[in-house]
Parts: structure tokens; sequence; C-alpha cells
């Protein structure tokens, strides 16, 4: 299945999916990549992330964008050659980019019962889990995870601790919207969260206030 949804997650944004069942070789044969996504593309490793990366360049030329139009600067954060700001995700049956005209970051996860087990790690588990249901806990682990993922992507520097400096506004699920904070360096911050679940995938954007 090729282009899966558009998504108007803010007046200027648009999320875009695209579910990931074709073979590899039916993704390699239906993009033109530059020499630069060549060469990235034949350093991974895995099957799930060449199909991912390969599934981003698809979308993209499915929104009019060429390969060529995508450029990463020196920290790795893409960029697009019209101006508009970019977040790029993909997790083994999805893949997604965000376009807008604020800064952003956005963030795939499936959800899977392995993130109950590193909860701890990276959130308040009794503060942000406690009375929900097991599917309910799986739902908003994968959520809080996301956000602390895709605020990373805004900020991008070394120190942050997902569990130290990035918290979030309490919220429900079924609410789609949050806040997150970043205390990090003596300052803080705050972050408009928006949130959606499609499948068993749950696709976060974070936008710089």
């Amino acid at each position: 299945m090729p282009f899966y949804e558009t998504i108007h997650i803010r007046p200027q944004t648009q999320l875009h999916l695209w579910k990931i069942d074709e073979p590899l070789d039916y993704l390699i044969a239906g993009v033109l990549l530059q020499d630069y996504s060549l060469i990235r593309l034949h350093k991974l490793k895995s099957e799930v992330h060449q199909k991912g990366f390969l599934a981003v360049r698809h979308l993209l030329q499915h929104l009019g964008y060429a390969d060529t139009d995508l450029t990463y600067d020196t920290s790795g954060k893409p960029h697009l050659s019209d101006g508009h700001h970019v977040s790029i995700s993909h997790s083994y049956g999805f893949a997604a980019v965000a376009i807008s005209d604020e800064n952003l970051g956005l963030d795939i996860e499936a959800m899977r019962p392995k993130v109950l087990k590193i909860a701890p790690r990276f959130m308040d588990v009794d503060t942000h889990l406690t009375g929900l249901s097991l599917a309910e806990q799986l739902q908003k682990a994968t959520i809080i995870w996301s956000i602390k993922e895709a605020v990373f992507k805004i900020k991008n520097e070394k120190g942050i601790s997902y569990p130290n400096h990035i918290s979030e506004q309490p919220f429900a699920p079924a609410e789609g919207t949050t806040v997150a904070r970043l205390d990090f360096k003596h300052q803080t911050e705050f972050f408009p969260v928006h949130f959606i679940q499609r499948e068993d995938y749950i696709f976060v954007c974070v936008f710089e206030s």
C-alpha cells in the first residue's frame, strides 16, 4: 500500500503517512536517489531501516519533492529546498513526513510491550500509569516516549536526559494534545504537542514555542 493519509495537525502543518508493505525491490525501483542518498541507503544494515528510508523518499515524491530537495545540516536535521520546516520518522510499518511553517519534531513509535519494561528509565511510572489497564499503559507510555524523542529532535543537545530534563503536562490519550517542558542548562522551554494513533502506531508532532 502506498500513500496512506494526510492529517492537518495545525493550520500550517500537515502530517503525511506512508504504510510500508511493499517489497524492498519495489521501493528501490520506484524512486530516483541522489548519490548522497544512495550511499546512506547502502550503509543501512537492516532491511527494515532501508524500507523506512526509501518509503520517506516515496512519500516526498508523492508530495512533489525530489530527493535532491532534501538536505541535512551538520547536526543531521533535514531541510527542504523551498524553506518549509520538515521532520521525518519511520518505524517498522509506517513512514511519515511532517511539513510546516513552524520548527517541529516528529516521531513514530510502534506500541510494543517492551516500552513498559523500560518505562521507569524515561518517565515517572506512578504518576502517569497508575490505575490504567495494560492496554492504556502501553498506549500512554508510547506517547510519552515519543514526545521525548520529538523534543530531542528539535533541541538535539548533548546532555539532555529524558527522565531528568523532559516532562509533559498531565494528559489523557484521547485528548490528542499536551505541552512538553524542557528544563536544561538553567532554562525552561515549553513545546506544544499533538499526537494521534493509527493502527498500532503513535505519531507525535512537537512544536518549538
